[in-house]
């Protein structure tokens, strides 16, 4: 079983249990975000939250590696069709150059972590229609100079 593989199981089951991604990172007590993230393939589980999400979801023993193993982490470079995808990198096509300028003029020179990173994502209702918030919460890593 490869992680491609192991990610259509998990959809199946998802799908066949009727399962929320928030029910599946309930089950093993870690964030949504981050749960969907790793059944996606994009981060590897600890040993722990592998045996728990195993247990959860009933996946076979040969699941535990997989789930465990360092994900190399690749997308498809070009401009996404999917019409929420599409929106996000947009925004970064948008205001990236907005964000990089800011960032830095608050920060120094250096970059936000996509390692020391979390993320969450809410709903907050909206009578002109409900919105969608989006958190990116890094450690800000300043270049060095030698």
């Amino acid at each position: 079983m490869n992680k491609l593989e192991l990610t259509e199981t998990i959809f199946a089951i998802k799908k066949e249990k009727q399962l929320s991604w928030q029910a599946i990172a309930d089950g093993i007590d870690m964030s949504i975000v981050w749960t969907t993230s790793a059944c996606l393939g994009m981060n590897s589980f600890p040993k722990e939250q592998a045996e728990k999400l195993m247990e959860f979801l009933g996946l076979p023993e040969e699941s535990l590696p997989v789930l465990m193993e360092y994900p190399t982490k690749e997308w498809d470079k070009s401009v996404p069709q999917d019409p929420l995808v599409y929106r996000l990198y947009e925004v970064v096509g948008v205001y990236g150059d907005t964000l990089k300028e800011v960032i830095q003029e608050k920060f120094g020179d250096g970059i936000m972590s996509a390692i020391d990173f979390e993320m969450d994502v809410q709903k907050e209702e909206n009578p002109k229609g409900d919105r969608v918030i989006l958190t990116l919460n890094g450690k800000f890593l300043p270049y060095k100079s030698w």
